[in-house]
C-alpha cells in the first residue's frame, strides 16, 4: 500500500497537495501543535505542522536564503539579529553566514520543534551551536514589544496566519517591530502567496505602508508548497533592496544554493496583475 500525506490547508479553495513517502519518522503533540517528521521518496525528510508542510530537505534552501540574504545584503552593518520563529534553525544557518553578524536572537514559542529539527534536521539546527546565537522560548510577538531600538534586522519565519502565529500578521506587531530596530534597520516577514492570499498581502502592504519608509514584496520559489512559491514583506526605516545592495559582499560569498543578485532583483518583480 502506498503512503501519501495529504496537506489540505487550502482544500475549502478545491486544492490539496500529496507527497508520496517512506515512513513518518515522528510525530508528538507539543503544548501549541502537532509536529510530524517524514521520509518522503523525492524531497528527503519533510517536517509538518498540524498537517502543513514547513519544509522539506530537497528545496527549504529556497526559502531560507531568500527570507534572510536581501536584507542582510542591503543593510551595510547587520550586527544584530532577531529572528521571530525559524525553530528549525534554517533562517539562523543563513543568518550567521554574515560575518557582519555578532549576535543572532531567535524567539520560538515552542521549544519542541527545535528538539525535533535538532534530531532530524542537523543540517540546519546545527547554527544554534555556533556562539553568536542565542534561543529565547517565548512569544515572539511579547518578546518584541519589550525590545527598543535594539536590533538592526527582524526576520519573521512563522507559519501561516492561524493559530499561535495569527498576531504576527497584525498591524500591530508591525508597530512593535518598528520600534524595536535601529533608526536603520529593517524588517522581513513570511508573507504568504500572492497566487493564493492577495487579501492578506494587500492588508499587510496597507499598514507597513503606513509605519514603513520602503515597503515591498518578493517572492521565492518553493516546489513543495501548494502554489509553488511564497512570498515576503520587506519593511525598512532607510535603505532600498533595489538600490542599496552590496552586489560585491554577495560575491564572495560560497554555500549558496538559490540566492544570486539577479535573483535578488528579479524577486521584486510582480505579475501585472499582482502589484502590492
Amino acid at each position: 500500500m502506498e503512503n501519501w500525506f495529504e496537506e489540505k490547508l487550502e482544500v475549502k479553495e478545491g486544492r490539496v497537495l500529496k507527497i508520496k513517502y517512506k515512513k513518518l519518522l515522528k510525530s508528538v503533540k507539543s503544548e501549541f501543535q502537532k509536529i510530524d517528521v517524514y521520509d518522503t521518496y523525492s524531497f528527503g525528510k519533510m517536517l509538518v505542522h498540524d498537517e502543513v508542510i514547513m519544509l522539506t530537505e530537497f528545496d527549504e534552501s529556497h526559502y531560507h536564503e531568500m527570507i534572510v540574504h536581501p536584507a542582510l545584503f542591503t543593510h551595510p552593518n547587520p550586527q544584530r539579529v532577531l529572528i521571530v520563529g525559524g525553530g528549525d534553525g534554517g533562517t539562523m544557518r543563513e543568518v550567521l553566514k554574515h560575518k557582519e553578524v555578532k549576535e543572532a536572537h531567535l524567539c520560538e514559542i515552542d521549544k519542541t520543534v527545535v528538539d525535533v529539527c535538532k534530531e532530524f534536521f542537523p543540517n540546519l539546527s546545527k547554527s544554534f551551536n555556533d556562539k553568536r546565537a542565542k534561543l529565547f522560548f517565548e512569544d515572539g510577538a511579547k518578546f518584541v514589544e519589550e525590545k527598543k531600538s535594539h536590533y538592526d534586522v527582524i526576520i519573521v519565519d512563522s507559519s501561516d496566519p492561524i493559530g499561535p502565529a495569527e498576531v504576527l500578521f497584525k498591524e500591530k506587531f508591525y508597530r512593535d517591530m518598528y520600534n524595536s530596530l535601529k533608526d536603520d534597520g529593517i524588517v522581513i516577514t513570511q508573507s504568504e502567496s500572492f497566487i493564493y492570499h492577495k487579501n492578506i498581502i494587500e492588508d499587510i502592504a496597507r499598514f507597513s505602508k503606513k509605519i514603513f519608509p520602503f515597503y515591498s514584496y518578493y517572492y521565492t520559489l518553493v516546489p513543495t508548497y501548494p502554489s509553488g512559491l511564497i512570498g515576503f514583506s520587506f519593511c525598512s526605516k532607510k535603505y532600498n533592496p533595489l538600490k542599496d545592495l552590496n552586489e560585491t559582499r554577495i560575491k564572495t560569498f560560497e554555500n549558496l544554493k538559490y540566492y544570486n543578485e539577479k535573483i535578488h532583483y528579479s524577486a521584486f518583480n510582480l505579475p501585472q496583475s499582482w502589484k502590492f
